[in-house]
């Protein structure tokens, strides 16, 4: 069974920055892509970004693009969200998730197999 814990969230300021960590076990983390998502309070869980199994391609909603950096380190079974320039409305719990692939170039995280707990970002002066 995979595991996924998300770690690293808080209280952010307007215009500060967080870093998200995911760290994975029972499995490689290099056979999956590995996406973000997250849920605001009252709102459909969205994606945010994705990586592909080699790291090669990303992709990020409309909402995050220039503002966020996903990352993967497979040696250490851990991807990252750099937060940076944050708003009142990244507010939400942020979830990673984990989907097999067999193409190692190809950020697709649509439809994950498995999802970590969740943890809160706050963004408020």
């Amino acid at each position: 069974q995979v595991q996924l814990v998300e770690s690293g969230g808080g209280l952010g300021q307007p215009g500060g920055s967080l870093r998200l960590s995911c760290a994975v076990s029972r499995f490689t983390l290099e056979h999956y892509a590995i996406g973000w998502f997250r849920q605001a309070p009252g709102k459909e869980r969205e994606g945010v970004s994705c990586i592909s199994r080699s790291g090669g391609s990303t992709n990020y909603a409309d909402s995050v693009k220039g503002r966020f950096t996903i990352s993967r380190d497979n040696a250490k079974n851990t991807v990252y969200l750099q937060m940076n320039s944050l708003k009142p409305e990244d507010t939400a719990v942020y979830y990673c998730a984990a989907r097999f692939q067999i193409r190692a170039d190809e950020a697709l995280c649509g439809n994950p197999g498995s999802w970590g707990q969740g943890t809160q970002v706050t963004v408020a002066s």
